[in-house]
């Protein structure tokens, strides 16, 4: 695994340095030697945030890049806070390219006894219906501007389906028109 380190409004002392290189050597285990680990120290500025000490890190796989950050008080805290994060990511990763993708019942395990998720895996904590109206994209926009969300779910009046508008980073929209195969 190749390694690089940067500071931002702080500087990196060799001390530091070597406490990061330790922390993230355990990434390495999980990794490939081909990863390569871009880990950028820096302090904030603003009087108001308290947990102003900032690790931030991209890890280039052969499969995706992993990104965490983490802030607290202390950077060997938010170094540690990182690399726990990270690690939840590889391990992750590496198990879901051991298992391959997966159809059928996920619900049961070997002989039928049920798979207990893990603490890692992502839960439905909310659940919201809501009756929708027929309407053109455009009205879906506006609508969309004035609830000041990230998407809106419509009813397209057009062709009577069930469509999403969303805000593009570019401040434009976009509209997905799901389609069954």
């Amino acid at each position: 695994m190749r390694l690089q380190v940067k500071g931002k409004n702080v500087d990196v002392t060799d001390s530091l340095k070597d406490y990061a290189l330790q922390k993230l050597g355990k990434l390495e285990k999980h990794l490939n030697d081909a990863a390569r680990l871009e880990l950028e120290l820096q302090v904030e500025k603003n009087p108001s945030i308290s947990q102003n000490q900032v690790a931030e890190a991209t890890i280039w796989t052969k499969g995706p890049v992993l990104r965490a950050r983490e802030s607290s008080t202390d950077m060997k805290a938010s170094i540690d806070q990182l690399v726990e994060k990270l690690e939840r990511q590889a391990q992750r990763y590496r198990d879901k390219r051991r298992r391959g993708p997966t159809r059928g019942n996920h619900d049961q395990g070997v002989e039928g006894i049920p798979i207990v998720p893990s603490e890692e895996t992502p839960v439905i904590v909310k659940t919201k219906q809501f009756a929708i109206k027929p309407m053109t994209p455009e009205e879906a926009v506006l609508q969309l501007e004035l609830i000041g969300h990230d998407f809106f779910v419509f009813q397209n009046a057009d062709t009577n389906e069930v469509n999403v508008v969303y805000r593009r980073r570019d401040g434009n929209y976009g509209l997905i028109e799901p389609r069954v195969t």
